[in-house]
């Protein structure tokens, strides 16, 4: 699963590395603890265009389906299963039309501990940091859905509209395993372009995109306990844990 993660490539190097072509994000500060609800920069294509644009924009982390009463439904969808994405009402018109690119810089994944003595306090879970071993940007496969205020009269307002996006998942590879049975799908480059291009339906061929990424992309360690209190927001939470 994904439940935090880090964000702290600047849009300028987000646009470089993705191949945007339109951005609407401005100077932001690193982001070392994102939890939903948090306004990150996502990639996606804009469909309405022929070919369709590529851009950069800011999308609240915690996905809110146009059927939706409320945004608070976002607060239980910000991971989506790779194995139900076609079944799932949430998600499976967005897997067809409305896929986005989620960049970040490390995610977070926390261990449980062994089983404790009969009587004796639970040992807290640990956190790691998951990073790509050669300093670029992890690629998350994401889903983007459009949301309605119904309490907004204009449709002009921007506050009518709420683009939101959850994260795809799948099972851990060799390498997270032993801390979590799942994991975000991690895109190749290659794959980008497929998985962005709204006019590809997403029953066709993408579904094998969503097999766990090489073990040997990342590297992997114990962090402070921290990154466990959303409060906590510097580069220290990326620190090793010293043996």
């Amino acid at each position: 699963m994904c439940g935090r993660f880090v964000t702290t490539s600047s849009p300028d190097i987000l646009v470089e590395r993705f191949g945007v072509a339109e951005s609407t994000v401005g100077a932001r500060d690193p982001d070392y603890n994102v939890t939903p609800r948090a306004w990150v920069p996502v990639v996606r294509e804009r469909p309405r265009d022929d070919p369709p644009t590529r851009v950069l924009s800011l999308i609240r982390w915690g996905l809110v389906p146009s059927w939706a009463e409320s945004p608070a439904v976002g607060d239980r969808q910000i991971n989506a299963r790779a194995e139900s994405i076609t079944e799932r009402n949430a998600y499976k018109r967005a897997f067809e039309r409305r896929r986005c690119i989620v960049p970040a810089d490390a995610f977070y994944e926390w261990k449980a501990p062994g089983q404790s003595l009969e009587g004796a306090r639970a040992a807290p879970r640990v956190p790691y940091a998951v990073r790509r071993r050669d300093g670029e940007p992890l690629a998350f496969a994401g889903l983007w859905e459009i949301w309605r205020d119904p309490t907004v009269a204009d449709d002009d307002d921007p506050d009518a509209w709420l683009r939101s996006f959850a994260i795809v998942t799948t099972r851990a590879n060799a390498r997270l395993a032993p801390i979590h049975e799942r994991m975000p799908v991690v895109l190749a480059e290659e794959a980008w372009d497929a998985w962005l291009d709204p006019r590809r339906g997403g029953a066709e061929s993408l579904p094998r995109l969503l097999a766990p990424a090489p073990d040997d992309w990342f590297d992997v360690y114990e962090v402070s306990t921290r990154v466990n209190k959303p409060e906590n927001n510097d580069a220290d939470l990326l620190r090793p844990v010293a043996a």
